[in-house]
């Protein structure tokens, strides 16, 4: 099962903000992209035989190794079909499940459901706990054996179709209370609080910023977060004086960020031009119903396994701004007012950007234009 969450936007030149998104995958990739491994038998757990309507096999958590060393633990999902550790498992899309007849596709949601309530994605004690809510108590606790053994049935159950003696679900002699413990994890698993669990996204985490430059003495942003995971680290490369904030100017450490939080870069008047950047990490996890398939399937089948725990898987992202020179500041104007000081009409005088003593100067030179044309004219009838 495998979705996975890509996002980048980019700025304009170097400076401009780029959120790129930088996924640690949890595991190592073959060539094609797809992770791949090996059982290893000697972290593996054969535990109990089951008493099935399609034969009694042993239950048995599957140790693990990717080719990049790490491990996990996963239960088989081909019932009649032998698991191999002599070759290699291939991560496969659920869609691709080498048996197109069987029940494993159509029960995708369910079968994924059993393995994020079954053991060991809850650990023995959350296992007991989930029973207990449903008003079922188990004998001296639940130990491991009973629960991979109810677990791997479940599993089975809806992979292949497969269904547990509940009157005497372990197919050698074993306590009755053993019995009982694996017929009610079995049963709750595959009832009905079993409502399905959908595709998992793996971990993401985004940084989207629109508006990547600005000036000193601004807000440049807002870079808004988008992620599935926690964010974990918050690492800055800024100038003395430059601030991560929120839109109401509070510095912002990594407990404050979140999927949606909208961060700013807070620059100050006077800062001289340049640029800054900031990142983020997030965890969350993935693997548990990852399906691995034999590599060459058709000529050396195997037996499919899907992976039942979970690791936790890191995600990074870095945006970065940057900023010009202060803006200018604005010459203020003043309103034009009466000689006594008010504005006159009661009120301020709109400012259409013409001084009002520009009508009273030109009045007075037409006034002392038409005096002097007056005197022009009688010394001309004198003579």
């Amino acid at each position: 099962m495998q979705v996975r969450s890509a996002f980048a936007r980019g700025g304009i030149a170097v400076l401009a903000a780029a959120a790129a998104v930088m996924v640690s995958a949890p595991a190592a990739l073959a060539d094609d992209g797809a992770a791949r491994g090996r059982i290893d038998e000697a972290t593996s757990k054969r535990v109990y035989r089951v008493n099935t309507d399609q034969g009694d096999p042993y239950a048995k958590l599957f140790g693990f190794k990717l080719s990049d060393g790490k491990s996990l633990k996963l239960y088989c999902v081909e019932f009649s079909t032998h698991a191999r550790d002599d070759v290699d498992m291939v991560e496969t899309a659920w869609n691709k499940y080498p048996d197109a007849g069987s029940p494993f596709v159509k029960n995708s949601a369910k079968l994924n459901w059993v393995l994020h309530h079954g053991y060991p994605a809850l650990d023995l004690d959350a296992v007991a706990a989930e029973l207990a809510k449903q008003g079922v108590k188990v004998h001296d606790g639940l130990t491991e054996a009973e629960a991979i053994t109810g677990t791997q049935a479940a599993v089975w159950h809806f992979s292949d179709g497969v269904n547990l003696n509940l009157q005497k679900p372990l197919a050698e002699d074993n306590p009755a209370e053993t019995n009982a413990d694996v017929a009610a994890l079995y049963s709750y698993l595959i009832g009905d609080q079993n409502t399905g669990i959908g595709a998992q996204p793996k971990p993401a985490l985004d940084i989207a910023g629109p508006k990547t430059e600005g000036k000193a003495g601004t807000k440049i942003g807002p870079f808004q977060v988008a992620t599935n995971g926690a964010i974990t680290s918050l690492a800055t490369e800024l100038p003395d004086g430059v601030k991560l904030t929120d839109a109401d100017g509070k510095e912002q450490k990594a407990a404050d960020i979140k999927d949606g939080s909208k961060l700013f870069l807070d620059v100050p008047a006077g800062t001289k031009p340049g640029s800054g950047s900031f990142s983020l990490k997030a965890t969350g996890e993935v693997d548990t119903g990852r399906l691995f398939v034999a590599e060459n399937y058709a000529r050396h089948p195997a037996q499919s396994l899907i992976v039942a725990d979970s690791e936790k898987t890191e995600v990074a992202a870095k945006a970065t701004a940057s900023w010009s020179e202060t803006p200018a500041t604005p010459t203020p104007t003043t309103a034009p007012s009466t000689p006594g000081g008010a504005p006159s009409g009661g009120g301020e005088l709109a400012n259409t950007g013409v001084d009002a003593a520009v009508p009273f100067g030109i009045g007075g030179l037409l006034l002392g234009g038409g005096a002097l044309m007056l005197l022009v004219n009688r010394r001309r009838s004198r003579a």
